[in-house]
């Protein structure tokens, strides 16, 4: 959708490099993981994305705001979404910390998805978990850190849907580039350690039938 213009952009060149015919990239996010991570090292990434966005037309930057969405914590822009991609780019752009409200990126979660990022400005406050699910795999039961690390400008990591983590702090002006896979469960999972609370987040796009069932 957002290539008309982007010409041999930063993110066509990471499309082009990361993709795979067969089995589904989502299967072999390894691949995924190392190509990232030579094309993220780069000194020059910032520049190339600033240049990304200055291309943009009046028409793609609709797109990009149409898909983009404000979190608790952070505003999630969605640079690249071609439907025939097993991916997606984005952009998060974390609030200052006294703007955040209690929600997802704050608690112990996982995704539907897998993800690569690297860190573009700012650090964050990194924290891994191990989590106790209970039988039928739709609540958390317990959880146990990991490790906590910071990091800073430059760092890069992946996170697989099935591990758990959250960012309880971040420095203002924390930016970070993402790319993820579709989705690949129907759901994720948050755990509030202080209330022993779990939730259950099913996207709004998988719930039509059901609103439709209760008109």
């Amino acid at each position: 959708m957002l290539t008309k213009s982007a010409g041999s952009s930063a993110l066509v060149e990471l499309a082009a490099i990361i993709s795979v015919a067969d089995p589904p990239v989502v299967d072999l996010w390894e691949h995924v993981r190392g190509r990232f991570r030579e094309w993220a090292e780069r000194p020059d990434l910032r520049d190339r994305l600033r240049a990304h966005l200055r291309r943009l037309t009046p028409q793609e930057e609709m797109r990009v705001v149409a898909k983009s969405r404000e979190t608790t914590t952070h505003f999630a822009w969605c640079l690249r979404d071609e439907p025939a991609e097993p991916f997606t780019f984005w952009l998060h752009e974390y609030k200052p910390q006294q703007d955040w409200r209690q929600g997802y990126a704050d608690s112990i979660h996982n995704h539907r998805y897998h993800f690569c990022t690297i860190l573009l400005a700012g650090s964050y406050l990194h924290e891994r978990f191990t989590a106790r699910l209970a039988a039928d795999g739709r609540s958390i039961e317990d959880t146990a850190l990991l490790r906590s690390t910071r990091a800073l400008e430059g760092d890069s990591g992946t996170m697989l849907a099935h591990e758990f983590h959250r960012i309880p702090k971040a420095a203002d002006d924390t930016v970070t580039f993402l790319v993820k896979s579709r989705a690949i469960t129907p759901w994720s999972l948050s755990y509030d350690p202080d209330t022993r609370t779990s939730h259950r987040h099913v996207p709004v796009e998988a719930r039509l039938e059901e609103l439709t069932n209760a008109l």
